[in-house]
């Protein structure tokens, strides 16, 4: 090897070897650029050369040495698969069924972020057991510039409450204008349902949830043990239908078949939700954990019903398998 100056001979084998050994040195044992220039001989401008050209011939390979390596890899995956605007993915215990806290936790700190911001934002909010620990583990704020407008109802057909008013608790926390829902997920009639969306509250409403720069929302299952039957929205024979209909899941109270379609449920003509269609038109972020509410989630990926999701590792997986 010849060094004058800060010229050198770099060409075939010995250049890909000055540059594997620039690169060992830097990368593996933590020497500075200026300690490998002088221990190979030469000047400090070579030795970032060698460095980037190590790089381009692919001689270093990134390895994160951390659990959660694997997730970032998932949600990349995810990412791609699904044409995703966002995807975050945690990690959990193998085996998990479910892993509510670490969910929750990661769109907690993902809505901050929005929130944050000074500028007056529309943010509409999804119902539902994580939404609700969504809520609860947000950081206390001041924004009242921003509006938090539920997508769904929070009523029973005979007036009781949901235990799940999340847009309530959420506005409450960082002092946000709340515009709820107080009407019955689903009515007895369809003239039921004309009435109280004919409401100016109601209309007034829709536009808030027009406007919104991002809606947030959990996913259920459908089944014997499907949320909207067991929190008392739906009777057994609706649920019936919509599982003899092909429905997997739900999304803000619509049953959706594997491929994301609506079923034909005849209680859809009697949601009162503000049910979006494909394809998703604004950051639309679907938060759930699982297995059993991996076919709904794959199901609104693959409708194009959210383009964005927050999950845990299991659950991810059991996404990606499903195809």
């Amino acid at each position: 090897m010849s060094n004058t100056g800060d010229r050198i001979d770099l060409n075939g084998d010995r250049r890909l070897e000055l540059a594997a050994r620039a690169a060992w040195l830097y990368y593996d044992k933590g020497r500075t650029q200026d300690q490998i220039a002088a221990e190979l001989g030469v000047s400090r401008q070579i030795v970032q050369r060698l460095i980037a050209l190590a790089q381009s011939e692919r001689l270093i390979r990134f390895q994160l040495m951390h659990p959660m390596s694997g997730c970032i890899e998932i949600a990349e995956r995810l990412r791609d698969k699904y044409e995703l605007q966002y995807c975050e993915v945690g990690i959990n215990e193998l085996g998990n069924v479910e892993d509510i806290p670490v969910v929750s936790q990661l769109a907690a700190l993902h809505l901050e972020s929005f929130l944050q911001q000074r500028a007056p934002l529309t943010i509409g909010i999804g119902n539902g057991k994580t939404m609700r620990e969504v809520s609860r583990r947000l950081c206390q704020m001041d924004r009242p510039q921003h509006k938090c407008v539920s997508l769904m109802g929070n009523l029973t057909r005979d007036g009781r409450a949901s235990h799940y008013d999340v847009v309530t608790w959420l506005s409450e926390r960082v002092n946000a204008q709340c515009y709820p829902l107080p009407m019955p997920v689903v009515t007895n009639s369809v003239e039921e349902r004309e009435v109280l969306q004919a409401q100016p509250g109601y209309r007034n409403l829709r536009s808030l949830v027009e406007e919104a720069s991002l809606l947030v929302m959990g996913i259920g299952y459908w089944g014997p043990e499907a949320s909207l039957y067991m929190d008392g929205f739906m009777t057994a024979a609706e649920t019936g239908q919509a599982m003899e209909a092909g429905a997997v899941g739900e999304l803000l109270g619509c049953a959706i078949d594997r491929n994301g379609v609506p079923v034909a449920a005849s209680y859809h003509e009697r949601l009162t939700s503000f049910v979006r269609h494909a394809p998703a038109d604004r950051p639309t972020l679907i938060v759930a954990s699982g297995v059993n509410r991996g076919p709904a989630i794959h199901a609104a990926l693959v409708g194009r019903l959210a383009n964005s999701v927050i999950t845990d590792e299991n659950t991810a997986r059991l996404i990606l398998g499903l195809g």
